[in-house]
């Protein structure tokens, strides 16, 4: 998230570098789930890094440059706001009931036969298919019979963070969405309720599809409340807008681009992962599907009977941190305390994911969390921090600290699943989209109108050219009727004094478990760290 140079002192925003950072892809946060975490902080999805950074021209987007794993503030007077954003009063008239949805699908469209039958066609049939939308009647835009009574979580504050460059800018422009549109895999444009989409690049595997997807849920569940809007999405993970890009001549064009995650050095704006609605290439099952098979996978083993070892499994090819942390595995000359899997997904498919279930995995105490950080999680509360620089022996140290604590590693695993459970429900996630998408309205210096380029899609458009495990995971988690209730209620952004306090208590655990680590050879922290009886 980024503001214009041209924009005062007050156009600053925080650094992500120590303190709760803007949401990123959950996805990566799905790994915390009833297990203590035993994460590597470095990148992530609806999760932002832990590294600090030095001074930069990223401070010009900074109220108070101080380190912080987080993200943007904004300026004194956006910052202090004490009033939540209300939500519409009920109507004096009792409105038309809130309809209900179903699916209804002829044949899907026939494919190309010359494309592999492991590469989904259902976005490009969805776009090139002469099928129209149902008209959304004027007795379907209503608003809410009920308000909502109950505040979002606080990581909603963040999307003050993320949109504050562009407010102390005085808003976007056309020309800062066309510089996004360089990056961007689609474009997505909503008008009175209804959506387009102009696709400008493919994405990988089906996430441009899960995504649009997952907004078109969204404009069911809040019927008519979408305001008009225009904007630009990629589906790389990693994010792109650089701010030291956009200064003086260029200011004027710093491009509003929506993706998964967000690092302490970019600005690109975060957006819920696309396997909340499901990963269908990988057979990841939508979120409250995965919720209930994760919790009961928990229950099989409890977590003192697990092996006492750190877990983890994947592709290690993809990246280089992961073909550092496969040093880290148990051999005949050293023990780590890790168990590293290679995860070959060409033989797993084949195999029907019978091996790669996540509800199957809770057999261990403790799971590496990779190429991710701490996003609103706190350390020592949330799960367990392991040193980016030094990561063997830091894993070696977080399992035999945690195997020496079984009481407090237990609650570190339990405090990080009540998160998850309750904080991150897909209600809560629908609301997220929400208030960001209006919020980001709210800032659009243009009046949005469908491109010629651009194509309505409907629930309908895309599911029904869907097959096998891609329209199961739609039919799954497809919204069944629109929500009663408004969202719940946006909280103000933090203030200078909050966020700073937030950096210091994330700073203050990290460098506990720092400081414990280094004494860890000495003979009196050895002695202070004998094992605790099994059922403390």
């Amino acid at each position: 998230m980024a503001a214009a140079a041209a924009a005062a002192p007050d156009a600053q925003r925080w650094t992500r570098s120590g303190g709760p950072s803007s949401p990123v892809t959950a996805t990566a946060v799905f790994l915390f789930v009833f297990v203590v975490v035993v994460g590597v902080l470095v990148s992530g999805r609806w999760i932002t890094t832990t590294t600090n950074l030095a001074d930069t021209n990223l401070d010009r987007w900074r109220t108070n440059p101080v380190d912080s794993i987080s993200v943007h503030a904004g300026d004194p007077e956006f910052l202090t706001a004490t009033h939540s954003t209300s939500i519409p009063a009920t109507p004096a008239v009792p409105p038309p009931p809130l309809p209900t949805y179903s699916l209804s699908c002829s044949a899907p469209g026939a494919g190309d036969p010359d494309i592999p039958s492991n590469i989904s066609q259902t976005l490009s049939l969805a776009l090139s298919s002469n099928a129209t939308c149902a008209t959304v009647s004027e007795t379907q835009l209503v608003p809410p019979i009920a308000a909502a009574n109950t505040s979002c979580p606080a990581y909603f504050r963040f999307i003050h963070e993320d949109l504050h460059p562009w407010r102390a800018a005085g808003g976007i422009t056309r020309t800062m969405l066309d510089r996004a549109r360089t990056t961007a895999n689609f474009r997505l444009v909503v008008l009175h309720g209804r959506a387009y989409i102009e696709r400008i690049a493919p994405a990988f595997q089906t996430r441009d599809l899960f995504t649009i997807w997952g907004i078109l849920q969204l404009l069911r569940r809040y019927p008519g409340r979408i305001p008009d809007l225009d904007l630009m999405f990629n589906c790389v993970d990693w994010p792109v807008v650089h701010p030291d890009k956009y200064q003086g001549e260029n200011a004027t064009v710093l491009p509003p681009l929506f993706r998964y995650c967000g690092d302490n050095e970019t600005l690109d704006i975060v957006f819920p992962d696309w396997s909340f609605w499901g990963w269908a290439e990988i057979n990841i099952k939508p979120w409250d599907a995965l919720q209930k098979d994760l919790d009961a996978g928990n229950r099989k083993v409890g977590w003192i009977d697990r092996e006492p070892y750190a877990y983890w499994k994947g592709n290690p090819e993809v990246a280089a941190i992961r073909q550092e942390l496969v040093k880290c595995n148990v051999s005949s000359e050293q023990e780590w305390n890790a168990r590293i899997y290679k995860q070959d997904w060409v033989k797993e498919s084949k195999a029907g994911y019978k091996k790669s279930d996540l509800a199957s995995q809770c057999t261990h105490r403790y799971k590496i969390y990779i190429e991710g950080s701490a996003w609103v999680l706190m350390p020592t509360q949330h799960y367990w921090p392991v040193r980016d620089d030094s990561k063997c022996n830091s894993i070696k140290y977080a399992v035999d600290w945690g195997n020496s604590h079984k009481k407090k590693a237990q609650k570190i695993g339990k405090e990080g699943s009540k998160f998850i459970q309750q904080e991150l429900s897909m209600e809560y996630v629908y609301d997220y989209m929400f208030h960001l998408l209006t919020e980001y309205a709210k800032l659009l210096r243009f009046k949005p109108t469908k491109p010629p380029e651009a194509v309505e899609v409907c629930p309908e458009s895309l599911a029904c050219q869907a097959i096998g495990r891609e329209k199961k995971f739609m039919e799954d988690s497809m919204v069944k009727s629109a929500n009663v209730a408004g969202p719940c209620n946006l909280p103000p952004p933090f203030s200078p004094e909050e966020f700073r306090e937030l950096h210091q208590r994330k700073e203050k655990s990290m460098n506990q478990v720092e400081m414990l680590e280094r004494n860890a050879s000495k003979p009196e922290e050895r002695n202070a760290s004998k094992p605790e009886d099994s059922n403390r």
